[in-house]
């Protein structure tokens, strides 16, 4: 029998809250609402989620204060979190982006994109079923087992930078604009703010440590990961200095 996805839902208002929590029973999820900061934590230590919804604004600690927490926790590190708010600024999104939302959605919002959303981000949780183990220089990342390590060292990836990540192993040397890799990694029915992409490349840069400059920035045209990194202005002129 399939177990029906867990979602946490940490909203402190009771009508929004039994709105989502009636929809995503319909759809198969079971809901777990959770109204504080302090009612989630419990919940959290209780047992993992599949995802996250987050609303900013709670009593207590603020919805970004719990996601910046929850992703420097190894235990909820890689619990997807979609971000619930009336900001809907661009400064806003990126904020929580920044504190490690996997997404986020602005009310009000309909069900339908909110269920969407869930089941985006879940298919990018989900580790790929088939598919060879992708090698790059030092860089290893085999889809079967969800495991990514550089010079034999493990690396901590989340959800979203996994699927990114994976995406460009298997399209190495290419580049790809910020509008191709929403439709491959993200998929062409979620409509997400093309400067997600920036933040989530960042997020997998400081994930893969000295492997980060991998990922380039092709000004202008998009991202690209390389085995042969280019050498930046200083490291170039440092090069040139040292006659090398």
């Amino acid at each position: 029998m399939r177990t029906m996805p867990s979602v946490l839902i940490v909203e402190d208002e009771a009508a929004i809250a039994e709105l989502i929590a009636v929809n995503l029973r319909h759809n198969g999820f079971r809901p777990i609402w959770a109204m504080d900061s302090a009612t989630a934590q419990r919940d959290l230590d209780a047992g993992l989620p599949d995802l996250i919804l987050l609303d900013w604004m709670l009593p207590g600690e603020s919805g970004l204060v719990l996601a910046k927490r929850w992703r420097g926790d190894p235990r909820t590190q890689t619990v997807p979190i979609i971000m619930l708010t009336a900001r809907g600024d661009e400064a806003d999104r990126v904020a929580g982006l920044d504190a490690g939302a996997d997404d986020y959605i602005a009310k009000p919002f309909s069900t339908k994109e909110l269920l969407a959303r869930i089941r985006a981000v879940l298919r990018r949780r989900t580790p790929e079923q088939a598919g060879e183990v992708l090698t790059i220089g030092k860089l290893v990342l085999d889809p079967s087992t969800h495991r990514v390590s550089f010079d034999e060292r493990p690396l901590k990836l989340g959800p979203t930078e996994f699927k990114l990540l994976h995406y460009l192993m298997g399209h190495a040397e290419r580049v790809h604009s910020r509008a191709q890799l929403l439709d491959k990694v993200w998929g062409d029915h979620v409509y997400i703010e093309e400067r997600t992409v920036d933040v989530h490349v960042k997020r997998l840069r400081e994930a893969l440590a000295q492997a980060g400059s991998m990922v380039e920035t092709v000004r202008g045209a998009g991202y690209r990961l390389t085995v042969t990194p280019t050498p930046s202005p200083a490291t170039a002129m440092a090069t040139d200095k040292a006659g090398i």
